[in-house]
């Protein structure tokens, strides 16, 4: 009588048979048929995976990152305790002899935490400008860096790389508007920078922050967004709301033609000036004389009648 067959749907267990230890087919990558690097030898090639002494590597001077996650930062230790490094960094040869990180510095980090006297390497021949681009778009390809990060990177290609932002957007394979976009979350205050940095605000608010000119006014309304849990949406009604007094009060305050300074100069001869005038959009508006007496009103009244029959004699 045959054994029963195996079937799929059992596990990873039952595809290897019985009570597996996993542990013992899980072995650390080692690359251990590589050749080790060491200060003495030549120049190796580029096509290689080689292992290089963890005190021969230097970390990457233009790594666009400014923080590591310490909790995520460990948990690839305890996998790299556990399987190796699945992912090999990619490092240059200096003319010092070491090897500086093009890419990979928190997998090298977590190697070293790892306790690890080895990392595997690919070696790629590159410049400095080279190495900023590669360091820089390897990280944001992976989008694990936060806007303002993003946005420092980008600019740093600009400058040191002389690059324009249409060159940039085709190397990092992003559109000209979303480089732009980025570039501009720099203008905010270092405040608001630090909110988009750490995830209390997104780059949908921040954008909207941008339209104001006012920092005090920026930063308030970040703050506001923050507290009360504001959508993009509700920060832009509360511009508006705020917005609209400022417009109110410029029509109040907006310049009258000639022929209102006219009225006014005439017409206050009699009452002392006293005499106030509203206008607004399309010329429609109100006049208010405030007399003190009675006689005030008559000597007007007098002064339009003889103006009338003087017309009227002409």
């Amino acid at each position: 009588m045959s054994k029963p067959q195996k079937g799929l749907g059992k596990g990873l267990g039952a595809l290897l048979g019985g009570d597996t230890d996993l542990s013992s087919i899980r072995k650390p990558v080692g690359y251990v048929n590589k050749e080790v690097v060491t200060a003495e030898q030549p120049k190796q090639g580029t096509a290689d995976i080689l292992r290089i002494p963890v005190d021969m590597v230097e970390p990457n001077p233009f790594q666009p990152r400014m923080s590591f996650d310490q909790e995520a930062l460990e948990e690839l230790t305890d996998s790299i305790r556990s399987l190796g490094l699945i992912q090999p960094i990619t490092v240059r040869r200096t003319s010092r002899g070491k090897y500086q990180i093009i890419s990979g510095e928190r997998r090298f980090r977590a190697c070293r935490m790892a306790g690890m006297d080895m990392v595997p390497a690919y070696i790629r021949d590159t410049n400095d400008q080279g190495m900023l681009e590669m360091a820089i778009v390897e990280n944001i390809q992976r989008e694990n860096l936060d806007p303002i990060e993003i946005a420092m990177s980008y600019q740093r290609l600009i400058e040191e790389c002389n690059l324009t932002q249409e060159q940039m957007a085709i190397r990092i394979g992003k559109k000209r508007a979303s480089v732009t976009n980025f570039l501009r979350l720099l203008k905010l205050p270092a405040k608001i920078q630090h909110d988009l940095k750490v995830g209390l605000l997104s780059v949908g608010h921040a954008k909207v922050l941008l339209g104001l000119d006012d920092i005090k006014l920026q930063e308030y309304l970040c703050d506001l967004s923050i507290k009360d849990g504001l959508s993009v949406r509700q920060l832009e009604d509360k511009i508006r709301q705020l917005d609209q007094p400022k417009k109110q009060k410029h029509q109040e305050t907006q310049e009258l033609p000639d022929v209102y300074f006219q009225v006014l100069e005439v017409v206050g001869r009699y009452f002392e000036n006293n005499i106030s005038l509203k206008r607004g959009n399309g010329g429609k508006g109100s006049m208010t004389i405030h007399f003190k007496s009675d006689d005030e009103v008559k000597r007007f009244l007098q002064a339009l009648e003889e103006s009338q029959f003087g017309k009227g004699r002409e």
